[in-house]
């Protein structure tokens, strides 16, 4: 697998609350790295899957290390170093990470009932109004 210079973050950009999520996190946590939906990337260039891509949030490290979920989310606050790397160290230690985990399981489950979320978000990607789906 190819390394990369940089770590990329890749989401689920049918979604609009998870869209809205990486919109925050760009603007306001600053992570280091390429942001990109799932329904643009290479996923198999990435080393993961669609399947994995549809079911969370992924960190692609420069390394082609994979992180999915809630532990993607501690990636992306360690990246942006200061306050925000502290929280993210925090999310990655026991027992905070497996509450983390929890947490992240939850909102997933529930997205299409949050802020920003739309009857789109839990359909599968192949059945989503103009889905781009990448296979």
């Amino acid at each position: 697998m190819p390394t990369r210079s940089a770590p990329v973050l890749v989401y689920d950009g049918d979604c609009s609350f998870c869209t809205a999520s990486v919109d925050f996190l760009t603007r306001w946590v600053r992570p280091k790295g390429t942001v990109t939906p799932w329904q643009f990337a290479d996923l198999e260039a990435l080393g993961t899957t669609q399947e994995r891509a549809e079911h969370e949030v992924l960190w692609i490290s420069p390394l082609g290390a994979v992180y999915g979920g809630a532990q993607a989310v501690a990636k992306v606050l360690l990246s942006a170093g200061g306050g925000w790397a502290w929280l993210g160290g925090l999310l990655t230690l026991p027992p905070v990470r497996w509450i983390a985990h929890g947490v992240y399981r939850l909102v997933a489950a529930n997205r299409t009932r949050l802020p920003g979320g739309s009857p789109a978000c839990a359909l599968p990607a192949s059945r989503r109004p103009g889905c781009r789906s990448a296979s």
